[in-house]
């Protein structure tokens, strides 16, 4: 009974009837148990109804075989079905030998004292070799489990190495494309030079067509500029200056930056009345860049007559300024892929006001704030448009009572939120 009451409770031995589980292999496991303990209860029975039948003929010396052939059957049974089957018959057994095979016959009892003695020592060979049985299946089982389990580390770690590999190849590749963007960037830059040499000269000549060639090689400069400065920021090379700077200065360098293309459209900045100036600790003049990279994509792809908002607020441990505009949005699939080296949607994107159009602008951004331990994240608008935040973190400053300039800051601070 032992075993029985242990076929309900998972064991992890890797049987489906031990383990939680249900569906086509626990019925296949119940079915091949079943199966077992059908055929050893015939063999049993077959090879009784044989023995009886001869029973008359074995004398003395037959108990002997006739305890050896029942052990056969036992040790097979252990084996094939394990412990519940061969103590099941081991039991069974004996009470067959005494009952059919032993004087008196067709009786439980007993009229030889060696016969108790053959009995036992059947019963006690049986127990024992069952038990021996089942611990060396148990065993064999278990060395099968952990020879599984090194073929599955085995083919993991060949797994892990083989993307590993291509993890290296994927980033020698990526440092090659970095190394050879900045070198064609570095070597552009003298040709460019020249050619807006060339312009100047033909412009003073009077050809009207310096002036586009100017234009263009501006163009191409500005590109070169923003490659350089993307192979720069993927390999760690350009140096932050953190220092405490307040947003509304930000907002409005930015602003002043942007007045030539703002032209007559209206771009509207707010700040919470009741929220302190949000001041932060980050580099101004990266910082002022993607600022002026987002108002400009607002500034394109907003209609002409939709004003640009510029938002500032606190939040806990970051200063927030979000750009705000009633464009055509972007799609949900393509919102954190504008953010990467030169993708441009089809159709195109917020990112093509910058770098003729290259992908650049957006991606530069992000580098630049997240080198600073800030973000910059897109979210839709609602009602339609797209708001670009930027998050950069929040610095807090002590103002004591009676420091003149402390005063003076929450002066000004106060006249600029009136106005």
């Amino acid at each position: 009974m032992g075993e029985t009451g242990r076929v309900g409770r998972p064991r992890g031995n890797g049987r489906p009837g031990r383990s939680p589980g249900n569906g086509r292999a626990g019925r296949s496991w119940w079915r091949g148990r079943l199966g077992r303990w059908l055929f050893w209860t015939a063999t049993l029975l077959a090879v009784t109804t044989a023995l009886v039948s001869v029973r008359g003929d074995l004398g003395d010396l037959g108990q002997a075989h006739v305890s050896l052939i029942y052990l056969l059957v036992v040790l097979g049974a252990s084996a094939s079905g394990g412990r519940a089957l061969g103590f099941t018959l081991a039991c069974a057994c004996f009470l067959l030998i005494d009952y059919f095979l032993q004087t008196p016959y067709d009786m439980l009892s007993v009229d030889k004292p060696l016969d108790w003695l053959v009995l036992l020592a059947f019963l006690i060979t049986a127990t024992v070799a069952t038990q021996l049985l089942g611990r060396a299946n148990a065993e064999a089982a278990a060395a099968r489990r952990r020879a599984e389990e090194v073929d599955r580390l085995a083919a993991l770690s060949v797994q892990l190495a083989a993307e590993a590999e291509h993890a290296e190849a994927l980033r020698e590749a990526d440092r090659l494309k970095d190394a050879l963007l900045a070198s064609v960037s570095h070597d552009l830059r003298t040709p460019l030079t020249t050619i807006k040499a060339l312009a100047h000269d033909l412009a003073a000549a009077g050809d009207e067509r310096a002036a586009v060639i100017e234009q263009q090689a501006d163009r191409l400069n500005h590109m070169v500029a923003d490659l350089l400065d993307l192979s720069r920021l993927n390999a760690g090379g350009v140096p932050m200056q953190t220092e405490i700077n307040a947003a509304e200065d930000l907002v409005g360098a930015a602003i002043q930056q942007v007045a030539g293309a703002l032209g007559e459209r209206e771009l509207r900045t707010s700040l919470a009345l009741r929220e302190p100036m949000p001041v932060g600790r980050f580099d101004f003049v990266h910082s002022l860049r993607i600022l002026v990279n987002l108002i400009e994509n607002a500034l394109k792809y907003s209609p002409a007559d939709a004003p640009i908002e510029v938002a500032m607020r606190g939040e806990g441990e970051w200063i927030a300024i979000a750009v705000a505009d009633r464009g055509r949005g972007v799609p949900p699939a393509e919102r954190e892929r504008i953010f990467e080296p030169f993708y441009r949607p089809a159709g195109g994107s917020p990112d093509g006001a910058r770098a003729g159009g290259a992908g650049l602008g957006l991606a530069i951004a992000r580098r630049l704030a997240e080198a600073q331990a800030g973000t910059l994240t897109y979210e839709d608008r609602p009602e339609g448009g797209s708001v670009f935040t930027l998050r950069l973190p929040a610095a807090r400053l002590q103002i004591r009572e009676g420091d003149a300039a402390g005063e003076a800051a929450a002066d000004e601070a106060a006249a600029a939120r009136t106005r």
